[in-house]
């Protein structure tokens, strides 16, 4: 247990040490200042290119998604995200080893012994598909699916909006990340920066107030036009569990039929059935899964 502690602790120091020089060091894998560039590029299109001519620049929730944006990219991890991991990584291996086992034993792929590009390519699909299938998950589970209702609960699309999540979402996903980490090594911190990096930026474009499709792009590259529809509030019956789960790709959804873009959803209505109930302030929103439990 002593063990345990200390790297909690350990936890809270490096993270706590890696905040401050991401706000006080400029490099190219600063994920604050990255943030930050991205979500104003996007914001500028939104501006100088609006779908929604009438939705106001400071839309509807515009401030609780910022908050949002950097409470659950920084300070989340802070709080709890990185000091969990690390435990609950260790304890795995633990576990493992007295099995006899060692992660090694797993890892299918070094992508070391592939071309960069395509070690890089791999890695990409294989993370992003396990995402998609998280997604789903999300909704599937009526347990996970009243957490995902904060991500639902926006009723003007933004950039912001791909940020507004409950806490317990990416301790969900990362968990779900320990399969790709599991199966292929090699991997370094400038790889899964990249690889953030292009599904941070395609996220926004997503829940960004632009009508675009990308043209035959689309097909591959998650987009406005479709990722709209996966906020609809309203659906035909058939359609329990709600559609179009891509993040970064939308191939994922064309291959297993999970797609929907029946026409222009430019003006469609956002949200989910009784998202008329739903808290509107930050703290209300995290404790209304426990509520609803309850």
């Amino acid at each position: 247990m002593e063990r345990y502690l200390d790297i909690i602790k350990s936890s809270y120091k490096g993270y706590f040490n890696y905040l401050l020089d991401e706000v006080t060091q400029l490099h190219w894998e600063n994920y604050f200042y990255g943030l930050i560039l991205v979500s104003l590029m996007v914001w500028a299109l939104e501006i100088l290119f609006p779908w929604r001519k009438n939705q106001s620049i400071f839309r509807k929730g515009f401030w609780l998604d910022a908050f949002y944006m950097f409470f659950n990219f920084f300070l989340l991890n802070l709080i709890v995200l990185i000091a969990l991991s690390n435990t609950v990584a260790t304890l795995f291996n633990d576990l493992l080893r007295g099995w006899g086992l060692t992660l090694h034993d797993f890892q299918l792929l070094n992508i070391n012994t592939l071309p960069y590009g395509l070690g890089l390519l791999v890695f990409f699909l294989v993370s992003d598909f396990v995402q998609w299938n998280t997604h789903r998950l999300l909704h599937r589970v009526p347990f996970l699916w009243n957490f995902h209702k904060v991500h639902h609960s926006v009723k003007e699309m933004g950039f912001a909006a791909q940020l507004r999540y409950h806490w317990m979402e990416p301790v969900v996903y990362k968990s779900m990340l320990y399969i790709p980490l599991a199966i292929i090594s090699g991997l370094e911190p400038q790889d899964v920066a990249i690889v953030h990096f292009f599904a941070l930026t395609i996220g926004h474009l997503n829940h960004a107030n632009v009508g675009w499709d990308y043209g035959p792009l689309k097909f591959l590259l998650n987009n406005p036009k479709m990722h709209i529809w996966h906020h609809a509030k309203n659906l035909p019956s058939h359609i329990k569990y709600g559609v179009n789960f891509g993040l970064t790709l939308s191939l994922w959804d064309y291959i297993f039929g999970t797609e929907h873009i029946p026409y222009n959803g430019r003006d469609i209505e956002l949200g989910f059935e009784g998202d008329e109930h739903f808290p509107q302030d930050f703290l209300h929103q995290e404790l209304y899964p426990i509520k609803t439990k309850r």
